[in-house]
């Protein structure tokens, strides 16, 4: 058919034209008709119940439209498009579907003769996509437009782009009488003048305003009482249903109890909400007898007129879907409604009758309201309006001409959720942009789809987006809770409430395809499922799978499905706070998952949400578990990084550094370690060079490495040993070393090794140190050889190591003792230090001399210097410094005159004592205490080195042969035990030592005990052989008794005899001759020693009768002893003590016991003359103590000798020098030739 026949034929098809006359509209009939032809854009402006919707396309028709195009008439909403093209049809008595036709999601109604074509805006959008010109069209009606919605305002924007191009085309913009006045203007031609409007009136009744504010006549007063109190007015009023206005389900609900509670005669309660069952909302358009209480949302504003309402109630608020700029996420808050709102709520009474409007606030209030609602396009997220408008090119929406412009924050949101899904590079629409515009759902969930095609879970995706396109399935009626959950809970994840909308999908297919057509309708309606809503889903879901056309795979696990929703997810991301029992989400938003859920009541650590709406809160709606590594991968164009503690880690090998991911603030990674040589090349060498070669944190087989650090490790311990830190050249040498050497790309051990493996072979010594670069050239000259690896003691070689490390207790030089050795290492020749800290240790011993002494040797280094030049080696280093001293300037320097705590700790040698396997046990600069301290365990092992020889109990010799020493390889010394006879009181055994000098002394007691267990008891031999008069004298003794005595007597004897006999024997044989000769003069020896003791006892008691006389003398006063005779009397007494005890007889020895009466005598004589000198006698008796002091001191410090025991016999002479010359002395004596003899050992 030519297109001249089709447009005849179009011509003929238009049916006869009628108007209601009772419309407002028909009225003003010729006048919309003069505007239309004569405009090419009308505005018709008409409260709801004018007919405009109907009559307008009818109009049209008259007019000769609707036969070059069709007329297209859209409307916001898919119900309103399919009851008006019905009741259009059936004003014109044509079919449906044939003049009259109908084109909505999943549903097209057109035929190729429609002339007048109702669709929701949204078909018209996207018929933009592929009719850019809208060319199937002669006339656009547009009706509703005062809702605003975003459809709306892009078609009219593109409406004002497109009818310079199109002006055959006539546009009718219908709206409530709600600001017609902004679309006149928006339409105005190039001279400034407005599109005509014509307004048609619909309210035939007046409706009178009450204004009662809440609390205004009770404090106690809320909005349910307020809203009861209304009722109750109203009803006094008369007859008529009354509509209550309330902002969401939850008030809706408990304002219905409130009511129900009244139980008001012959009135129905009846909620009416978008989320209740079609057949609940129809309820409300049923007839009914009695009074009808609606309680209603904004729903009931515009989109629905609820008949025969004749009484408002309207608290004044109302849920707007409003966007946050900060959360970037859509909130639902309560707010109170604008003016024109707040009149549309008024205008729904009074359609049959006078009406009355109740509002629960002020007329102030009222009139301080804005007078519009803000579009829709102002207070949302714009990213589908956006990429529907990159998609068909049409430019930057900033200057696209809406209406109204857009918050340019808005477009910048939009935008930016564009580039979180990929859709955005820049400004231009990548492929993956192109895509999600041909998707017919909102760019996150086309995201989503997108993801799946990767993942091979396009099937369970689309399920999922189709379902969150839609209001959900699931009913949840009020009386009917309960039950509803029950039969919803078998359909629950308890990780994922996107996973429940598939469990539901899978039943529903397997009950559709059992049942049929009725008894699957009442399956819906028995288990609380919409089938309206079902069908909307399964429509939809083949709609996107249309588009996507994706190839059959096997059921998908739910990880992949989670990735794919996740990518269109990202910014609805959340971390737990468990403290605060909320989530973390992106800009800092703080967010709870919806009671609702099913992971309300276990909650993961990371969720991500379908949406996110404040409400009373921010509430996430529709949530499942993630893992951040998962939001981490699929967000690597949206993450930021940031990297700290960049740091050589030996183990790797690498510079490692602690890596931060942040998506949006919420912190996805918050410690992970990574190779920072991708991140910071220069930065990562620097360190690499840093730690691994120049600080040699590094394990590794290069030869160069090995030598460098080895020569390293030379020169640090010379700078040790010199307590110096200049010699070795520093750290930013040795880097600049390698730093021009290395080439850029360098960055840890793997390069490394990777890059040296071909440049050895070229240059083999390019990284290979020489000993003359490490030198610094300021370190002067410090010999090697002043700072010894050993300290040589006779045999011993000990080694030595050096600290430089002030404030601990190694600094310095330590001497290391294996355990076996300590008993052998004598304290003599330590004090002279190494030589390299000689001359310090010299200077700081001056330095610690009184001020008055220590001026006489200054400069203090010169004398120090000369001294050291002069000294010769070997001897006390006091000594022989206060000699240097003396020599240089005639000052004498007393021994007390220096102050060792003045010197520094590292100047004094530390002793460390090692076990076998190197560890220290004690460690100190006293050699003698480190000595006494480890006695038993060095006795340990020494014994340990002689096994088997130990004995206990010997009363008799039966060991045959006892060797002198035994030696034993430990720890790489050799050990020498010397074994000996031990005295153990009742009997002898076989003990070991660790010197000669201990060995022997033991061998002697132990001899004797051995000796005297074969000889007849003294006090039988003796018994017969004694006086009373000797019995009266040996009782004066400080034994337990005479027979203890003559023990101790028969000791001495047997000492003497054993020393005439050549001393102790070592077998068998020398021992029997030794126990004959000691049995031959063992009698007459004990008989001779007796009598000597008696001496020695007679004169104690005579020395004790004159300290006891002495000490109860009267002073001058008469009362109490003379207190300036108090120290000599106890000095005395303390002499009388170390001569005469028990057990003196052996230790005096029988060739000294004639000496006791002689030291006895001279304290007899001391006390004659005490009384009329006791100030010369305290003098003498200060110079005994202090060798008494010293002496103490050596016994601690060397072991027992002969002549170490006759220094103490040295002192009784002096004392006899000092106190009773007159008695003469055995040889010459004096302080100074004790002291000699002191240092002699």
């Amino acid at each position: 058919m030519d297109r001249e026949s089709r447009l005849a034929a179009r011509r003929e098809s238009v049916p006869e034209i009628t108007y209601p006359e009772a419309l407002p509209v028909s009225q003003k009939r010729d006048e919309i008709l003069a505007a239309i032809r004569d405009h090419q854009v009308v505005i018709v402006a008409g409260e709801t119940g004018s007919g405009k919707t109907t009559q307008l396309p009818k109009i049209c028709l008259e007019l000769g439209r609707g036969v070059e195009g069709t007329i297209g008439h859209t409307q916001p909403r898919r119900i309103a498009a399919r009851t008006v093209a019905d009741r259009i049809a059936e004003e014109l008595g044509t079919p449906l579907g044939s003049t009259v036709g109908y084109k909505v999601r999943f549903s097209d109604k057109v035929g190729d003769g429609t002339l007048v074509k109702l669709m929701t805006d949204g078909i018209l959008l996207a018929e933009i996509q592929h009719d850019r010109d809208l060319r199937q069209y002669d006339t656009l009606i547009i009706d509703e437009a005062h809702e605003r919605s975003l459809n709306i305002d892009f078609i009219l924007g593109y409406l004002k782009r497109l009818l310079p191009r199109r002006p055959d085309l006539k546009v009718v913009i219908t709206s409530a009488t709600i600001d017609p006045q902004r679309f006149s203007k928006h339409f105005a031609d190039e001279r400034g003048r407005g599109a005509p409007i014509v307004e048609v009136s619909g309210r035939t009744y007046p409706v009178e305003v009450r204004y009662r504010p809440i609390g205004e006549d009770d404090d106690e007063q809320d909005q349910t009482q307020a809203i009861l109190d209304a009722v109750d007015e109203l009803c006094a009023e008369g007859p008529g249903d009354i509509l209550v206005f309330l902002s969401g389900e939850r008030e809706i609900r408990d304002t219905a109890d409130a009511l129900r509670r009244r139980d008001l005669r012959h009135t129905e309660i009846l909620p009416l909400y978008a989320r209740l069952s079609t057949a609940e909302q129809h309820r409300v358009f049923q007839p009914h007898t009695g009074r009808r209480v609606v309680l209603a949302t904004n729903v009931a504003e515009t989109s629905l007129t609820v008949p025969g309402i004749k009484y408002v109630v309207d608290p004044g608020t109302a849920r707007i879907s409003r966007y946050s700029h900060r959360l970037k996420v859509q909130r639902l808050p309560i707010e109170p409604v604008s003016q024109a709102s707040a009149n549309q709520r008024k205008g729904r009474s009074g359609r049959t009758s006078d009406g009355i409007c109740v509002r629960l606030y002020s007329e102030d209030d009222f009139l301080a309201r804005p007078e519009f609602t803000d579009p829709e396009i102002l207070r949302t997220n714009l990213a589908s309006v956006i990429l529907q408008m990159r998609a068909l090119g049409l430019g930057d929406m900033a200057a696209f001409p809406f209406v109204e412009p857009p918050d340019r924050r808005n477009i910048k949101d939009g935008v930016d959720l564009l580039h979180e899904l990929g859709a955005l590079d820049g400004e231009r629409l990548t492929r993956l942009g192109r895509r999600l515009a041909q998707l017919p759902v909102d760019p996150r969930l086309g995201r989503m789809v997108l993801e799946a095609e990767r993942n091979g879970c396009v099937h369970e995706v689309l399920v999922i987006t189709a379902a969150l396109s839609i209001q959900d399935p699931r009913e949840r009626p009020t009386d009917h809770q309960q039950a509803a959950d029950e039969k919803h809970s078998r359909f629950v994840d308890k990780e994922s409430d996107f996973l429940a909308y598939l469990s539901l999908w899978k039943y529903v297919e397997e009950q559709q395809k059992a049942l049929s057509s009725s008894q699957f309708r009442r399956m819906c309606r028995n288990e609380f499922l919409n089938y309206l809503r079902v069908r909307e889903w399964q429509d939809l879901y083949g709609q996107l799978r249309q588009a996507v056309k994706p190839p059959k795979a096997p059921p998908a696990d739910g990880q992949r499905i989670h990735l794919s929703l996740l990518s269109g997810l990202l910014s609805h991301v959340g971390l737990k706070n468990t403290q605060r029992h909320e989530y973390l989400g992106a800009r800092g938003a703080k967010f709870g998952i919806f009671p609702g859920s099913a992971l309300f009541k276990k909650q993961p650590q990371w969720v991500m949400a379908a949406e996110l709406v404040e409400t009373s809160r921010l509430w996430a709606r529709i949530v499942a578990k993630v893992e951040p590594e998962w939001v981490e991968r699929l967000a690597g164009h949206l993450v930021k990084r940031s990297y700290s503690e960049p740091h050589w880690e030996k183990k790797q090998g690498a510079v490692m550094a602690i890596e931060r991911v942040t998506l949006y603030g919420v912190p996805l990674v918050t410690g992970r370690k990574v190779n920072f040589g991708r991140i910071d090349p220069p930065l990562a060498r620097e360190l690499f060079i840093r730690h691994a070669l120049v600080e040699g944190d590094w394990e590794t087989h290069h030869a160069f490495f090995r030598d460098n650090r080895e020569l390293l490790a030379e020169v640090e311990e010379l700078e040790h040993r010199a307590r110096r830190r200049d010699i070795l050249v520093d750290d930013e040498t040795l880097f600049a070393f390698y730093d021009q050497r290395l080439p850029a790309d360098v960055v840890s051990a793997r390069h490394f090794d990777s890059w040296w493996k071909k440049a050895r072979q070229a240059q083999p010594d390019l990284l290979t140190f020489e000993k003359a670069m490490l030198i610094n050239e300021r370190a002067g000259a410090v010999r090697a050889t002043d700072y010894p690896d050993e300290w040589h003691q006779g045999e011993l070689a000990l080694r030595l190591t050096y600290q430089f490390e002030p404030g601990t207790g190694a600094d310095g030089v330590t001497v290391h003792i294996p355990l076996p050795l300590l008993s052998r290492v004598r304290p003599e020749g330590f004090d002279r230090q190494v030589p390299g800290l000689r001359e310090e240790l010299v200077v700081a011993l001056i330095r610690s001399l009184p001020k008055p002494v220590r001026r006489n040797f200054v400069p203090v280094p010169d004398y120090a210097r000369a001294a050291l030049d002069r000294m010769p080696a070997g001897g006390s280093l006091l000594d022989a410094l206060e000699r240097e001293l003396r020599r240089m300037t005639g000052t004498p320097v007393p021994r007390d005159a220096w102050d060792l705590s003045k010197v520094p700790d590292h100047l004094r040698v530390t002793f460390r004592v090692e076990d076998e396997g190197g560890a220290a046990l004690a460690e100190g600069k006293d050699l003698g205490a480190l000595q006494d301290r480890l006695r038993a365990t060095v006795r340990e092992t020494v014994t340990a080195a002689a096994p088997g020889i130990t004995r206990h109990g010997l009363r008799a010799w039966d060991l045959g042969t006892l060797p002198r020493t035994l030696q034993q390889e430990r720890a790489g010394y050799s050990v020498t035990a010397y074994p000996a006879l031990v005295d153990e009181g009742e009997a002898a055994g076989v003990g070991v030592f660790e010197t000669e000098a201990e060995q022997r002394y033991a061998m002697w007691a132990g001899t004797r005990r051995l000796l005297l267990l074969g000889l007849p008891s003294p006090a039988k031999v003796m018994q017969g052989r004694l006086s009373n008069e000797d019995k009266l004298a040996l009782s004066r003794n400080p034994h337990k008794s005479v027979a203890d005595l003559l023990e101790d007597a028969a000791g001495a004897v047997v000492d003497q005899l054993m020393a005439g006999a050549g001393g102790p024997a070592w077998d068998g044989d020398g021992f029997a001759k030794l126990r004959d000769a000691v049995r031959t003069g063992y009698v007459d020896g004990l008989v001779a020693v007796a009598g000597q003791v008696r001496r020695v006892l007679a004169a104690a008691y005579q020395v004790e009768q004159r300290l006891k006389a002495a000490s109860s003398s009267p002073d001058r006063g008469g009362s109490g002893t003379r207190l300036d005779l108090v120290p000599s009397l106890a000095d005395a007494r303390a002499q009388l003590s170390s001569l005469v005890y028990r057990g003196f007889v052996t230790a005096t020895g029988q060739r000294r016991l004639p000496d006791l009466v002689r030291y006895l005598t001279a304290i007899e004589r001391r006390l004659d003359r005490l009384p009329q000198n006791p100030q010369r006698d305290l003098q003498q008796t200060r110079v005994v103590e202090e060798i008494q002091r010293e002496y103490a001191q050596l016994r601690q410090e060397v072991p027992p000798s002969d002549a170490l025991h006759e220094i103490r016999w040295m002192i009784e002479e002096l004392r006899i020098n000092l106190f009773a010359q007159a008695l003469g002395t055995a040889y010459p004596i004096s302080e100074q030739r004790i002291y000699r003899a002191m240092d002699s050992l």
